[in-house]
Order: C-alpha cells, then sequence, then structure tokens
C-alpha cells in the first residue's frame, strides 16, 4: 500500500510543533519564544499560536520570566515500558475534550495492513456512537472514515482494497458505482473534511479529516444524529483546525 504525498496543513503544523518541542527540550533552563524563533525559522506570526496550542496540551509551560520549558505531557511521554499506556491516556483525554467541543462522538482511525481499524473514540450519553450495523472494514467506499482513508492511498491501494470489500449498497445514497467513486476520492480537497450524508447508515451523518503520521494513513472523525446534520459542517470545521494536536500525540 502506497500514500500519496499529504498536503495537508495539521501534517504541516505538527512538523513545526515538533520542531519547537526539539528547541525548548535542547535548553534545560527555558528559552524565550525570540529564540525559539530564530532557531526554527518560524515568524512569530507562526510561531504564537503554536506555542498556545503547545501549552493548552500540556507540551510546555511558561515559567515567570516568560521562558518556555517542557511540560508535564511531553515528560510523561518519554521513556520507559508505560509510555504506550501514556500516549493512549493522553490521547483519550484529547479525544474527550474534542468531543465535548464538538459536541459529538469522535473516532481516530487508522489503515493497518491493507484494514481499517477505529483505534480509539469518545462518546458519552449525549454524544452516542454510530451504530456500526455494518463492518467499517467492509464499508469504506460509504463511511467518512473509509472514504477519508481511502484519499490517502493511490489508485492501486485503493484497488485493492475494493477488490477485497466489494462496494454494496448501504443507503440509498451509498456510491456503488467503483469509476464514480474513484472520481470523487480524487476531486476531494486535501485541506477540507470527508463527509458521509447517510450513505452508510440511515439516520447518521458524519465528517472525518486526515490524520498522516509517518507511512500511517489515519484519519479523526466525527458522527452526529441526523437530526443535528445542520451543525455538521461547523463542527467538522472545528474538528479540522483541532487536528493538530491530535496527530501531534499520534507523532510522539
Amino acid at each position: 500500500m502506497a500514500l500519496k504525498p499529504e498536503p495537508t496543513a495539521p501534517f504541516h503544523s505538527v512538523q513545526y510543533a515538533l520542531r519547537v518541542l526539539e528547541t525548548v527540550s535542547k535548553h534545560g533552563n527555558g528559552v524565550l519564544d525570540i529564540q525559539i524563533s530564530r532557531e526554527t525559522g518560524l515568524p512569530a506570526g507562526h510561531l504564537a499560536p503554536l506555542l498556545l496550542m503547545l501549552r493548552r496540551e500540556g507540551y510546555v509551560e511558561q515559567v515567570t520570566d516568560g521562558a518556555y520549558v517542557i511540560g508535564a505531557s511531553l515528560l510523561l511521554l518519554g521513556s520507559g515500558a508505560s509510555r504506550r499506556q501514556a500516549l493512549e491516556t493522553k490521547l483519550q483525554q484529547t479525544l474527550d475534550q474534542l468531543r465535548d467541543s464538538v459536541g459529538a462522538a469522535v473516532y481516530i482511525s487508522r489503515y493497518v495492513d491493507g484494514e481499517i481499524r477505529v483505534t480509539q473514540y469518545a462518546d458519552g450519553p449525549r454524544t452516542p456512537a454510530v451504530n456500526e450495523w455494518v463492518d467499517f472494514r467492509s464499508a469504506a467506499h460509504a463511511s467518512a472514515i473509509g472514504k477519508c482513508l481511502l484519499t490517502q492511498l493511490d489508485q492501486n491501494g485503493r484497488r485493492d482494497h475494493i477488490s477485497r470489500h466489494k462496494i454494496a449498497r448501504l443507503t440509498s445514497r451509498t456510491i456503488t458505482n467503483e469509476k464514480v467513486l474513484f472520481s470523487k476520492l480524487d476531486s476531494q480537497p486535501a485541506t477540507v473534511p470527508v463527509l458521509d450524508l447517510q450513505e452508510y447508515a440511515v439516520g447518521t451523518v458524519c465528517a472525518a479529516v486526515p490524520l498522516t503520521a509517518g507511512s500511517s494513513a489515519g484519519c479523526l472523525a466525527l458522527s452526529l444524529p441526523v437530526e443535528d446534520a445542520h451543525r455538521l459542517r461547523s463542527a467538522a470545521d472545528t474538528l479540522n483546525r483541532r487536528a493538530a494536536p491530535v496527530l501531534l500525540s499520534l507523532a510522539l
């Protein structure tokens, strides 16, 4: 499976954030934003929102003289046998906050060994998860998660997936023509959320944005009952803006 080149804004934001974290970590006694800007090459206008995001997520802290030092979240994700559990815990906290922010169930999914896997999610009494009435692995052509992951594959990767998971009509809105499906995937702007308007399940609408870290295709998604469909686009925009902290957790 080969990934297409990944030009999305969240991915580049995370590259910059990692560069900032490397600089802060190098200065054990703290470093001012002016020095961070000088060493990373990031202008102040780009650096300021990154530092704000990193402070909000607990990866850096600002001490009394205005200098930045590494934060508790970054220390927690250091080394040792508990690193994986710490990372999953931090990621779950981020998903819980995102669920409350968008008012919808949220999911992280990856494309691993030719299959779609929902690896973590956050739901609640007021934000129920979608009813997986058809296995997501067999519904890539219909679900927002599946379509978002397929957009990150090259043509051969897509054809391989469809050859193993035949296109089936799940609702009256499901695209069942491979040529039409691939055309829509090709025309999907990289920075615009992928939508599912009752294509996977009647009564549910969904949105997904790509999360590509290294050689792994992934996505961040949300689902809403159809009566809340009027909130889908605004919720999807919030999801897209908040993708960088989630990807940062995956990249560390």
